[in-house]
């Protein structure tokens, strides 16, 4: 399975599909065939693998990170094409969440073939985190970006929010937008900043896939607006709702599996009630304003009880500044 895992991490971005590995394995235990999903359109794992075995793989083992695909797509379900094969066993890691591919286990058991599932799974599920996570609440999965001050402002009395943070601090922003299917701000950042929401490295040679610059508020967004000029400019999407459940489903529906939330205080605060943010990346400035707009607004908590507690995951400083990551949870020591 290590093997497998190995191969599944080589596929270079195949969004919104997962990362997929597949060894094929004679009695003897010695690799016939192997390869990994590349992409929309493209062979699955295990077909590349059985592709490579030939005849060989008549009676064979199949080894693959997640559980073969019961769903005909754009390409044909892997469940079926290990049963035309031959092979006599499949060992999968990860269960497949997807409901409209799930049953690939069940199918091959069902033609008479040994179906193993669970092993190395947590590893596999480390191979597609955002993935796994959307398939498994049918919803994207959402961090939290935010910058503020010392004292938690994200904007000075006069309106001004340019820059808080650093050089290094934004260029690391850059790099949280290329890892995701969609960035999102509320109408509020679009008037007050007009930001462009397109991923922007300093090597301009490394290409990546640009995400959904995505507008979440009833007021129309202004044509000239730069996050729908940019291009392309298929990439822009305006939500005229300000349920944070609506517009992920509608996110979700489009096939996007992460989103990076830009917004304001208003917007943050919102996701925060709702109870969907489930990461945080908090860029924190060696300043002081002493005034001005707070990083959220009243959440009507009014005892330290009830404060809001996350667990943090990583800190590190970036140029100047400090970024700390953190997942909802609750501090042990606090309970």
């Amino acid at each position: 399975m290590q093997r497998a895992l190995d191969l599944a991490r080589q596929s270079p971005d195949p969004r919104p599909n997962p990362r997929v590995g597949c060894v094929i394995l004679s009695a003897a235990g010695e690799p016939l065939g192997e390869g990994w999903h590349d992409g929309p359109g493209a062979p699955h794992a295990e077909i590349v693998a059985l592709r490579a075995a030939g005849a060989a793989a008549h009676g064979a083992t199949a080894v693959v990170t997640l559980e073969p695909c019961n769903h005909t797509g754009r390409t044909g379900p892997c469940s079926q094409a290990l049963i035309d094969a031959g092979v006599a066993r499949v060992m999968f890691a990860q269960a497949d969440p997807n409901p409209e591919a799930a049953g690939g286990a069940a199918a091959l058991r069902a033609a008479g073939i040994q179906a193993e599932g669970g092993l190395a799974s947590e590893s596999a599920r480390a191979v597609n985190p955002t993935w796994t996570f959307a398939m498994t609440h049918q919803r994207p999965h959402v961090r939290w970006k935010t910058a503020a001050t010392l004292d938690g402002r994200v904007a000075a009395v006069d309106g001004s929010s340019r820059w808080i943070t650093g050089p290094a601090a934004r260029a690391d922003v850059h790099q949280l937008r290329a890892q995701v299917d969609a960035v999102m701000v509320g109408n509020g950042t679009l008037f007050a900043d007009d930001p462009e929401l397109t991923v922007r490295l300093a090597d301009p040679a490394e290409s990546v896939p640009q995400p959904l610059r995505v507008v979440v508020g009833q007021r129309a967004v202004p044509a000239a607006a730069k996050a729908r000029m940019a291009e392309p400019m298929s990439n822009f999407v305006h939500i005229p709702n300000r349920q944070p459940g609506y517009a992920l489903a509608e996110l979700f529906r489009r096939g996007a599996h992460s989103v990076l939330l830009e917004g304001g205080p208003t917007l943050a605060r919102a996701f925060l009630r709702a109870g969907l943010i489930d990461a945080i990346t908090w860029y924190t400035a060696p300043a002081l304003l002493g005034a001005g707009r707070e990083v959220v607004p009243s959440l009507g908590i009014a005892t330290i009880d009830a404060a809001l507690r996350f667990t943090v995951t990583d800190v590190r400083q970036v140029g100047e500044d400090v970024r700390i990551d953190m997942e909802p949870g609750t501090d042990p020591e606090r309970g």
